[in-house]
């Protein structure tokens, strides 16, 4: 038979656990400082007050109650008015400053009592410790230790409550908590890391341990959001369940669209791949001025340009994106991509998107949003962006750089370029003593496409693709040579 679930109320987390916390058990949540412990312990018993009517007991051993209330206010969980209600019931068992610690014999039996009539006081069903560890530091001895918790953990179980209690861990990998027994006297463990790479933070949630019951495996990246409380961004819930769609967008290039078989299809991801100067924005600014055509919207997010040198690029180009946007044909946002960690954008992204319901978004570029992740959250970053534009059926069109003005990749393109339908390749040649600018369509699922190498020239009416090179080999390797 399953072990019975509890929904936590936090949806993303019920998907990983496969359902929610199992009932009336106790599961140990451990990380460091930082990683929003008591952050997740309050958001556990706010969804189960919002979403089932499930009162809840927060009890405290190291932070002042009023300090909680503050800094939960600011998510606009009405802590007081629910305290008022019976909903909610602080228990503070924090040190005081004029307390004095007996050395010797001491237990946690009075806490206990005064733990058991808060539940009783308000019918809990919901049970947050924050945090164990404190207060086991003023135990010498382990096996006293071991014998305080088992007794808690078995007045929480007694009293049909299902419970989070939190611990400090020291390091990231390595030991679950500080004192190395708190796991294994509770059913559940749970991890939070906040692991700090070539200078980037990188926070993941993992289920270590339910005892008997399913749950996903491995870590899960997660934000704390100021208003969302914590928000985890499961790549397993990016299924491959999306339609696909004939029907056809315009690059806002004639010749393109001709080399694609007719333009992009609706629902794909096209990455536009160029050194600086190559011409990657001017494809964009073609492939927003495209909406024209069928009167559709398009989202431009950018990362490298402000929105003043964006529209007098595109007005330098013949087009007129202040119109575009006067029409509510064309949002632009333009930030810095050191302003928000990469879960945050993409929440900020997800949340445009819904309010905006563009038909197409255009990002420039992936190369600016990589220098603020490691390469493995920024691969899930893509992954998750693109499964969520699909679903959609918005076109998207991403621009990376490459380091080398002909020839060559990045390492931007590398994560990327897998998970995209099309690739369009930018590349500078060397002719005649001359550097002219070359365009190949390189991959186009789906669809018949022009695999020529095209030289192109840009002026004040935009991008001009020509003839392609003809008696030329190599350049796309950076050494083009007369055949």
């Amino acid at each position: 038979m399953s072990i019975r679930k509890l929904a936590t109320g936090i949806a993303a987390f019920d998907h990983i656990s496969a359902g929610g916390l199992p009932y009336g058990r106790t599961t140990l949540l451990a990380g460091s400082s930082g990683c929003g412990k008591t952050l997740l312990g309050a958001q556990f018993l706010a969804m189960g007050i919002q979403q089932f009517g499930q009162a809840g007991v927060f009890v405290t051993f190291e932070e002042q109650v009023e300090d909680i209330r503050i800094n939960l206010r600011t998510l606009n969980w009405d802590i007081d008015a629910w305290e008022k209600e019976g909903q909610w019931v602080f228990v503070d068992a924090s040190q005081k400053d004029d307390e004095t610690l007996t050395v010797g014999d001491y237990d946690l039996s009075a806490f206990r009592v005064r733990l058991e009539r808060a539940i009783a006081k308000c019918s809990a069903r919901r049970v947050v410790l924050d945090s164990i560890g404190s207060v086991f530091t003023r135990f010498q001895e382990m096996n006293t230790v071991r014998h305080e918790l088992f007794k808690i953990t078995r007045v929480l179980g007694q009293l049909d409550t299902t419970s989070i209690i939190t611990t400090e861990r020291s390091e990231e990998y390595g030991k679950v908590s500080r004192l190395g027994v708190e796991e294994f006297l509770t059913d559940n463990v749970i991890v939070l890391r906040n692991v700090l790479s070539d200078e980037k933070r990188r926070r993941t949630i993992e289920i270590l341990k339910f005892r008997g019951s399913p749950h996903e495996k491995g870590e899960n990246l997660y934000t704390i959001h100021p208003e969302q409380a914590i928000v985890i961004i499961p790549l397993s819930a990016m299924d491959l369940k999306y339609r696909s769609s004939g029907v056809r967008a315009t690059s806002g290039v004639a010749r393109l669209d001709e080399m694609c078989g007719g333009g992009f299809y609706r629902d794909s991801i096209i990455l536009v791949s160029g050194s600086i100067g190559a011409g990657k924005t001017l494809l964009v600014a073609n492939f927003i001025d495209g909406v024209r055509e069928k009167n559709e919207r398009c989202l431009l997010l950018a990362f490298e340009e402000s929105r003043e040198q964006l529209f007098r690029n595109a007005s330098g180009w013949g087009q007129d994106f202040a119109k575009l946007e006067e029409d509510g044909n064309l949002k632009v946002v333009c930030l810095y991509p050191e302003v928000s960690s990469l879960e945050d954008h993409y929440l900020n992204i997800l949340a445009i998107v819904r309010e905006f319901r563009p038909d197409r978004i255009a990002i420039d570029s992936l190369s600016a949003l990589s220098r603020n992740s490691t390469d493995k959250a920024f691969r899930e970053f893509i992954i998750a962006l693109a499964s969520f534009l699909k679903h959609q059926e918005i076109t998207g069109m991403f621009t990376v750089t490459t380091t080398l003005l002909s020839g060559g990749t990045s390492d931007t393109e590398g994560n990327i370029s897998p998970l995209t339908d099309t690739i369009i390749l930018l590349r500078y040649v060397e002719v005649a003593g001359e550097m002219q600018r070359s365009l190949s369509v390189l991959k186009m699922r789906g669809s018949k496409h022009d695999s020529s190498i095209r030289g192109f020239t840009i002026d004040d009416k935009g991008i001009n693709i020509g003839e392609p090179f003809t008696g030329i080999s190599g350049i796309l390797t950076g050494i083009p040579l007369r055949t």
